[in-house]
């Protein structure tokens, strides 16, 4: 890790992905200038040489998704960075990499749009499309950070529960995020926890590729080392071969997403702030967080019962902890760059027990305190 480790350092949220991505083992970086996560693969460029691992600029955001699909094949832990239009054209492959379970982390810096909106203004408009944005029933890892300090712990992170997971793991963060600057000081390499895929116990003659172990991941050979096996992102057996049958489709459906519903309590995390004997309940995360923490200080010195709960986890969502604290809390506002996106979980999970209202800004700048106090106050 170089000098960078054990030295507090102004350090910018992009550049600390960069720094977690290579502490958590990634040796394989391809992708395509775009704003405002080009950072992230500029310093990899530098970077990754550095340590034996290899940058590979693409032609295009498809082909950076196919390349890092490939690269995990072969065993070489690998991410790509993107924003807005990109994350739309990684989308097909995304699903691939979700089908044929391949552990890869593709970095979400949102910006402003539809379309190609303000490459350079702040944004959450991908919430939905981080769930969903490939087609079919799938499962998904989002996680959010907002700090640059958690930018590095989150890549950790993220690249870990792809290992051990055997699937794609998205690090949704926003323009605010990217491109702020904090003081950091980076663990020492011995004290990163780094996961690593699991191998096969077998020879290659007795080697399911997608034969599950109880924990319902199967063990991943790497290509080139004497296993052979197809993979393909169509409905599959355990072999790799494609199926139309019914029974095997509908066992490969449950299994991929029962292998991420059965260890929430793991992937799953939050943040509460003053939620013990709140009334309000304010949900943010990203950089709309760091405004929330403000208003509710300022809320908290006026007198108001309010608390925060910041989603580290978007997806899965934190259902349990918003249920719990539907069972006492009398209303919640969601505050988000977008129009609603993750309200309309809140609301799915709340279910009528509390108001559940919002703050939001499509314009290109941050939520401020100000806006989510004064909804405070106007719900209160």
């Amino acid at each position: 890790m170089s000098q960078l480790v054990n030295m507090a350092r102004l350090m910018q949220g992009n550049e600390a992905v960069a720094e977690g991505a290579l502490a958590a083992g990634i040796r394989f970086f391809a992708g395509y200038p775009i704003t405002p996560s080009t950072e992230v693969a500029e310093i990899l460029a530098e970077r990754l040489p550095e340590v034996g691992g290899k940058f590979i600029q693409m032609e295009d955001e498809i082909a950076s998704m196919a390349a890092i699909i490939g690269a995990s094949l072969a065993g070489v832990k690998s991410l790509t960075a993107t924003s807005g239009p990109g994350f739309s054209l990684k989308q097909e492959n995304l699903g691939y990499a979700t089908m044929a379970e391949v552990p890869c982390v593709v970095v979400n810096v949102q910006r402003s749009g539809p379309s190609t909106g303000i490459p350079t203004a702040p944004a959450q408009g991908d919430v939905m499309q981080a769930r969903w944005g490939t087609h079919g029933d799938h499962p998904a890892i989002a996680l959010c950070p907002a700090s640059v300090a958690e930018c590095f712990d989150l890549t950790v992170r993220a690249v870990n529960f792809a290992e051990k997971y055997r699937t794609p793991v998205i690090l949704l963060m926003d323009e605010v995020i990217g491109h702020m600057r904090e003081r950091v000081v980076l663990p020492p390499a011995d004290q990163v926890m780094v996961v690593d895929r699991k191998k096969p116990a077998v020879g290659p003659d007795r080697y399911y590729a997608y034969r599950p172990d109880e924990d319902g991941v199967p063990p991943m050979a790497n290509f080139g080392e004497g296993y052979r096996y197809h993979v393909t992102g169509l409905v599959h057996d355990e072999a790799g071969n494609p199926s139309t049958n019914p029974k095997i489709a509908e066992q490969l459906i449950y299994r991929l997403h029962n292998k991420i519903d059965s260890r929430l309590d793991e992937i799953v995390a939050v943040e509460e702030m003053e939620t013990a004997d709140a009334e309000v309940v304010v949900v943010a995360y990203g950089g709309v967080a760091r405004s929330a923490r403000r208003a509710v200080k300022e809320a908290r010195q006026a007198g108001l019962p309010v608390g925060l709960i910041r989603p580290i986890t978007i997806w899965p969502f934190p259902e349990q902890a918003i249920h719990q604290l539907a069972d006492r809390a009398k209303r919640f506002v969601v505050a988000e760059m977008n129009l609603g996106q993750l309200r309309g979980e809140v609301e799915r999970v709340v279910k009528g027990r509390a108001m559940v209202t919002g703050v939001n800004r499509v314009d290109g700048e941050l939520v401020t305190p100000a806006e989510i106090l004064a909804a405070i106050k106007e719900v209160g």
